[in-house]
């Protein structure tokens, strides 16, 4: 096997083990932690496929601040443990229902649904670049990319006109 090939399988299985542990973890804050772990594998993943800007936005915006956003409203709800006991048998039933559904869904969709080809001679290995985005970006999206530029920058300052207290307020 080639050092890519053992990689994949590595970040594939630490993928699933962390992702896996998300769902079953008692404690929502190893919850988060292990969904961090998911997203770093994730960012790996889309190394592998030559994708570096995908990974580091994945890192920075999913693992960092979104994740941290996570850890403290976790922190400051000061959730208590669930007891199994404490879930009534309606809501394991609903719980059953709705993944029993969504399995039916998925199998339905993989069935009817064809994989993407793959043409090894029309490959880029360009493809996944900041470069590529960027030129897609400033020259077919130009309109679009600005018009999102003014817009936050008019959120941007509404949002500091409506924080901003007047000489004469007191708040208490």
């Amino acid at each position: 096997m080639k050092p890519t090939e053992i990689l994949f399988y590595a970040l594939t299985a630490i993928t699933l083990l962390s992702a896996s542990f998300v769902v079953t973890a008692r404690n929502p804050i190893h919850s988060v932690l292990a969904l961090i772990m998911t997203f770093f594998c994730l960012s790996g993943h889309y190394i592998l496929l030559n994708a570096q800007f995908l990974a580091a936005v994945n890192i920075i915006v999913y693992a960092g601040a979104i994740m941290v956003l996570f850890l403290f409203v976790i922190m400051f709800l000061n959730l208590k443990t669930d007891d199994e006991e404490s879930k009534t048998t309606m809501t394991k039933l609903a719980a059953v229902v709705v993944g029993g559904v969504l399995l039916v869904v998925m199998v339905a969709v993989l069935r009817v649904g064809t994989a993407a080809t793959y043409n090894p001679s029309s490959y880029s290995s360009k493809v996944g670049l900041v470069e590529n985005l960027g030129i897609v970006l400033y020259k077919d999206y130009l309109l679009p990319f600005e018009l999102a530029s003014i817009l936050l920058l008019v959120a941007m300052v509404g949002a500091v006109m409506l924080g901003r207290r007047e000489p004469g307020d007191r708040h208490y």
